[in-house]
């Protein structure tokens, strides 16, 4: 099974924004939420995803087609 299978909508949808390069209040103003539930999506996505730092978090959803080259 595939990990990005896993993720929630909600992971998802925090993946998509942060690989489309909006910072993490960016996000948050976004999806009306705080900064620090945004924090929380982004350690669970890395963690189901088994990714350790923001750029392979990006290059994940580039290689997913989550966002554009």
């Amino acid at each position: 099974r595939d990990r990005y299978d896993g993720l929630t909508d909600r992971e998802r949808e925090v993946l998509r924004l942060i690989a489309q390069g909006l910072t993490t209040r960016e996000i948050a103003e976004e999806l009306v939420l705080s900064p620090h539930t945004v924090q929380s999506h982004r350690d669970r996505i890395m963690t189901k995803l088994d990714l350790h730092t923001k750029a392979a978090l990006v290059r994940y959803a580039v290689g997913r087609g989550l966002v554009g080259d």
